[in-house]
């Protein structure tokens, strides 16, 4: 099965845009079965995905609206953004 995240933030612009590199590139380095969507706060109406991710700061107004939202709090953290996308997998793996 393959996972669809989108990666946004308020306006997305330029953070987000940063955010989705990093997180296309762990999960090409990492084998993981997730693909990525670019947008931003309003895009989300829409999203039919698995997964949101974004910046740390947007986590509690996303919480309870989307299926699963990871903060990241250091964008150019690879290992941050590793540890958070195999959480988010152990748990919907595990879930039961």
């Amino acid at each position: 099965m393959r996972y669809k995240a989108m990666v946004c933030c308020k306006a997305g612009m330029g953070s987000s845009m940063f955010l989705k590199l990093k997180a296309d590139q762990v999960i090409s380095e990492n084998s993981l079965p997730i693909k990525t969507v670019h947008g931003n706060m309003d895009t989300l109406i829409d999203f039919d995905g698995d997964l949101v991710i974004t910046m740390s700061d947007l986590c509690e107004d996303l919480q309870g609206k989307m299926p699963y939202v990871i903060g990241i709090d250091r964008v150019a953290d690879k290992n941050e953004m590793k540890e958070k996308l195999t959480k988010f997998l152990d748990d919907v793996l595990y879930a039961v």
